[in-house]
């Protein structure tokens, strides 16, 4: 949370409802009592932060909704028939809209739903008070369940027993830390905690990629450490993330980029948080199943060299061009962040002075290939190879000075 946000009582004035795509869905379905707006959105309207993505909730079935929505010329998705949601097109603006629900039977990941007219069955269903939150077209706010009261005390708190809650989806573990990490002030709320705690073995129940997703986007929060020490103290991170050598030298990471003016990086605190084994990294990515270049991102930082503050500019030139700048990079700032901590300015400034060099550093071309060689009558082969990487280890040693001629006609 930042100092400039707000609480509001009314959505009135919410500039999402007076989008064009948003009036044209409320036109084609309905109004008060039809179609509200419902979760975040009304969430982060009513305190003064950005809105992107919008949902919706009816009392109409789904092939209703898409009935109307069509004749009033706009596009429906049937993405969720199963389990009500239509998602509505309209000027190039996504709108899911779901039928109000009522849980008939969950399995801790997947629920059986009915549909129903019940605006208060629907919010008894959801994870967070602050997230049964309901508003019309005009900004008018459905509050059944206190929502409100715990949203402006920044409070996190389960809808009805929290062990419950969770038991219908055990994601809501890390979810309940995602939005502390976001939301929450002070101390958890208890209950959560302690059904966290209670049934944490339920993580294991969970798909990678759900996990990750969750651990991602709390590691992305402004400040996310309060929420981390929670996470260690009821032993939900060691079960979520067992790879984790300690979290302490996260605070210090979320200190330097304010200080340094560095955009919340989650994959890097990951780093901070983790130790830089090649081997365990790689069994890290496998397990929860990590995108392509959020392997090869982590997997770099651990190839990386050490950092060390008095490092030449040569030898650092040296580094950048035998691996991947990314790593090196990450190591300096993973480095910066750690010195800084300790109060030792020499070594920030040295790192400083580093990484300013390797987030401009163009890696330079070797300007000698196998055809230069052949041409000279080299054949292909050990030799040609040999060859090469020495004229190559010359070049490096120049500072990458030597041009073609030179190094042919050495």
């Amino acid at each position: 949370m930042t100092a400039q946000t707000r609480t509001v009582r009314s959505l009135a004035d919410a500039e999402f409802l007076g989008w064009r795509s948003t009036q044209a869905v409320f036109f084609a379905l309905g109004t008060t009592g039809i179609v509200r707006v419902v979760g975040g959105s009304v969430r982060n309207a009513l305190l003064g932060e950005p809105v992107t993505d919008i949902d919706l909730a009816t009392v109409l079935p789904p092939q209703e909704v898409i009935k109307r929505a069509e004749a009033a010329g706009l596009k429906a998705v049937p993405t969720g028939l199963d389990h009500g949601t239509v998602t509505v097109v309209a000027f190039g603006r996504p709108f899911e809209v779901t039928t109000l629900r009522a849980d008939v039977e969950t399995d801790g990941r997947h629920a059986v739903v009915r549909f129903t007219t019940d605006w208060a069955e629907d919010a008894a269903r959801r994870d967070f008070t602050m997230n049964a939150l309901y508003c019309d077209h005009d900004g008018e706010l459905f509050d059944p369940l206190g929502g409100y009261d715990d949203l402006v005390a920044r409070q996190i708190r389960f809808i009805g027993d929290a062990e419950d809650r969770i038991r219908e989806d055990y994601l809501r573990i890390l979810r309940f830390f995602r939005f502390f990490a976001w939301y929450g002030h002070g101390r958890p709320d208890a209950e959560g905690l302690k059904a966290s705690a209670r049934l944490k073995g339920g993580i294991a129940t969970l798909s990678a990629e759900r996990i990750w997703a969750e651990m991602k986007r709390l590691m992305g929060a402004p400040d996310p450490t309060r929420a981390m020490l929670w996470m260690r103290t009821t032993e939900v991170l060691q079960r979520a993330l067992p790879e984790s050598w300690g979290i302490d030298a996260l605070h210090g990471m979320v200190e330097a980029e304010k200080a340094e003016g560095w955009i919340a990086d989650p994959l890097l605190r990951l780093e901070s948080i983790l130790p830089p084994h090649r081997a365990r990294i790689d069994a890290l990515a496998q397990r929860l199943r990590l995108s392509r270049g959020e392997q090869e991102r982590l997997l770099d930082w651990a190839d990386a060299e050490t950092a060390a503050p008095d490092l030449s500019e040569a030898e650092l030139a040296r580094q950048l061009y035998g691996t991947s700048r990314n790593g090196v990079v990450d190591r300096l700032k993973l480095a910066l962040a750690s010195e800084r901590a300790k109060g030792n300015e020499a070594s920030v400034e040295g790192f400083r002075r580093q990484l300013n060099t390797a987030e401009d550093w163009q890696k330079p071309v070797f300007p000698v290939t196998g055809k230069d060689l052949l041409a000279r009558g080299v054949k292909p082969g050990p030799e040609m190879g040999e060859r090469l990487r020495e004229m190559e280890r010359r070049w490096i040693d120049s500072e990458f000075t030597l041009d073609r001629d030179t190094l042919l006609g050495a």
